[in-house]
């Protein structure tokens, strides 16, 4: 009875002493958590599916890239856990039997043959080092993986090392290894990569590659022997594996889009991963192009690149400068937001405001001649005049006194309207109003908005904003259309025809040049029916450079830029409802030529000319959708005549009376149909047409 009563008190008193033990253990756990939260990881800048473009050095200037379990090739973490700890998802921190075989084989061998730290313990160590071996830190070790392994998961705990493994110089992680050493993410790693990747980290600065090729290659080998490596690989991989060889060098990790990745982290300098729109493969394509032509350019000559899906605004592909680095270029301007003379690549869009308006076909005529616009006298390019010239002509010759006359008969204003639309604002000079000179480069406007205009060009006449790469977000701009589609397709019917420059195959893109005044900046845009691209090539301190134009040098940058790319072509839109190449014969009279007078007015016999229909033409058959039962309407243009309008057809009015030179009406059917319209003097124009 006292024998079972003493052991009653003596059980009663350990499982108190073993209670208090646990409380202080815990309560020391809770006083003394392990820094699981300490070291900075690298910032990265990720392209829209998530591929890495760029990483930037932790403060204490460290390649350290958050890496989980998700992003590496499952064997490799077999074979890790085979190599380091076998173990691993058996013990709570600490592997006993591993410990009781190191202390048998030191006393036996005199020597340490195998070590006993488990993963935990080596976590435990990368989050918080010690100097020395003193058996202190090795029981603190212990202690924090024990305190790991009661917050974390095996799998959390596993993310902790790959994360923090090192690798040699700043590398650190199984990420930041993988792309030095092999040019890759892990996620897909032959049996001789993981092999190496399991064996730098005991010895990260003696295994290095890169300066110990033969330690590395023993290190490796020595982990491929490992029999619970070899049953982890499968029969027969170990020994090919071996005969794989190492890589002697370490590459440089992504630096991809400087300028959007500094712009990431400008905006938001607290996050470590930034979502861009960008592609990887496109972006790659870009600046091969960039760094190519920055070796034919000559020094001081920068240039910038922006490629934008025309159907999100999304920038796909992004260059702000020749080259980052390159202080003679002046690297670090992000040259595609600085407002730069535009050159003739804003005539499209005088072009089809005229198209628009009814003032001219591609097959109408305009002189090509000096002229005098009260005292402004625009000279083309060579400083040669083409005489008569069909509009299609002057518009894919960039003639600038036709594009100045379309551009006095429209109204510059209306042309600085229409870019609004766009949610475009080019820059005038200081205390001047909107003028002729705005069609051969007289504003200001950066390749981003110039990029956003175009997309209205391959877009059906509607511009789509444009996002910034990074946080500001791209869509559709609500509103009116920036142009016609009929307007829009004639512009691409045009364009899509300009002889590509010497050497570079024919892509199906409409494209436009410019250069401007002085040769200080090279321009050219293309698009097909989904990207736009547009290209910028200068100075950035806007100092002059002789023999620099948009044909000669930003145009071969283009056409090598959609190639390299990768992006497939993707057809120009199919003409809309209405849009014909129409003969100048079969034009109606007031078409036939374009003339206007010094005040800006169509030329005329002295009096105000009668109304005329320009569009359609007499007897056009015009497809609006007649045969599948849905019909589209016509659009209706006249010429002359004193608003307002008054339309007919087929002798019954339409319901409104138009101050507008443009009209649409909608049809009851198919077949033949009479238009006619009535100016404010009476005077009167009628065509016939068939609905088709």
């Amino acid at each position: 009875m006292k024998l079972s009563r003493k052991i009653a008190i003596g059980a009663v008193a350990g499982i108190v002493i073993a209670g208090a033990a646990l409380f202080a253990l815990d309560a020391a756990d809770k006083a003394y958590p392990p820094p699981l939260d300490k070291a900075r990881v690298s910032a990265e800048v990720l392209d829209a599916d998530g591929q890495l473009l760029r990483a930037f050095a932790t403060p204490e200037g460290r390649w350290r890239l958050k890496t989980t379990v998700g992003d590496v090739d499952p064997q490799f973490l077999r074979m890790l856990v085979a190599y380091e700890d076998r173990r691993f998802y058996e013990h709570g921190g600490v592997d006993i039997r591993a410990i009781g075989r190191a202390a048998f084989q030191l006393v036996t061998n005199g020597r340490i043959v195998s070590g006993a730290s488990t993963l935990s313990m080596q976590v435990a160590r990368l989050i918080e080092p010690r100097q020395g071996r003193s058996l202190a830190a090795k029981l603190l070790q212990v202690a924090r993986a024990i305190q790991i392994e009661r917050r974390l998961s095996k799998e959390e705990i596993l993310d902790l090392y790959l994360t923090h493994a090192p690798y040699g110089g700043n590398l650190e992680g199984v990420r930041a290894a993988s792309l030095a050493y092999f040019g890759k993410e892990p996620k897909r790693l032959t049996v001789a990569q993981a092999a190496l990747l399991v064996a730098l980290p005991q010895l990260p600065e003696k295994r290095r590659p890169d300066r110990n090729l033969a330690a590395a290659e023993a290190a490796r080998k020595r982990v491929l022997e490992r029999v619970a490596v070899a049953d982890a690989v499968g029969e027969g991989e170990a020994e090919r594996a071996e005969a794989t060889l190492v890589p002697a060098k370490r590459m440089q990790l992504p630096a991809l889009a400087a300028h959007v990745g500094e712009a990431a982290l400008r905006k938001e300098p607290g996050v470590l991963q930034h979502r861009t729109t960008l592609k990887k493969r496109v972006q790659e394509g870009l600046e091969s192009v960039a760094r190519a032509a920055a070796l034919k350019l000559g020094p001081k000559l920068s240039l910038a690149m922006v490629m934008a899906d025309a159907e999100t605004g999304e920038i796909v592909g992004e260059v702000g400068s020749a080259d980052y680095f390159d202080a003679s270029r002046s690297g670090w301007i992000d040259m595609t937001r600085v407002n730069r003379s535009p050159g003739s690549t804003l005539k499209p869009f005088i072009y089809g405001l005229a198209f628009e308006e009814g003032l001219v076909s591609q097959e109408t005529i305009i002189e090509d001649r000096p002229a005098d616009f009260f005292g402004y006298r625009p000279r083309n390019f060579d400083m040669s005049y083409q005489g008569d010239v069909t509009v299609r002509d002057a518009l894919q010759l960039s003639l600038n006194v036709p594009a100045v006359k379309l551009l006095d008969a429209v109204n510059p204003a209306k042309l600085l309207i229409r870019f609004r639309r766009a949610e475009v604002r080019p820059v005038l000079p200081a205390n001047e109003t909107p003028g002729l000179a705005i069609g051969l480069g007289g504003v200001g406007i950066t390749l981003k908005d110039l990029v956003q205009l175009y997309t209205a060009l391959a877009n059906r006449g509607q511009a789509v904003r444009i996002g910034d790469g990074v946080s500001n977000q791209p869509g559709k701009i609500d509103g009116e259309a920036l142009l016609e589609p009929v307007a829009v397709w004639n512009i691409a019917d045009i364009l899509s025809g300009v002889i590509p420059p010497a050497g570079a195959p024919q892509r199906g893109i409409a494209y436009k040049t410019g250069t401007s005044y002085g040769y200080r900046d090279a321009w050219s845009v293309g698009y097909d029916g989904r990207y736009v691209l547009g290209i910028w090539v200068g100075r950035p301190d806007n100092g002059a450079s002789p023999g620099l134009t948009g044909y000669g040098t930003a145009a071969p940058i283009l056409f090598e830029g959609f190639a390299k790319s990768g992006l497939a072509t993707t057809p120009l839109p199919r003409p809309p409802s209405g849009a014909v190449r129409i003969a100048q014969a079969q034009l109606p009279i007031s078409q036939r030529r374009f003339a206007i007078n010094p005040s800006g007015l169509l030329a005329t016999s002295g009096r105000e000319p009668a109304p005329q229909i320009v569009y359609p033409p007499e007897g056009a058959h015009v497809d609006l959708g007649a045969r599948g039962g849905a019909l589209s309407p016509l659009m209706l243009k006249l010429q002359g005549g004193r608003a307002p309008f008054r339309w007919l057809a087929n002798g019954k009015p339409l319901p409104d009376i138009s101050r507008r030179r443009t009209n649409q009406w909608l049809p009851d059917g198919g077949g033949y149909s009479k238009l006619t319209v009535i100016d404010a003097m009476g005077r009167a124009a009628s065509v016939g047409v068939f609905v088709d």
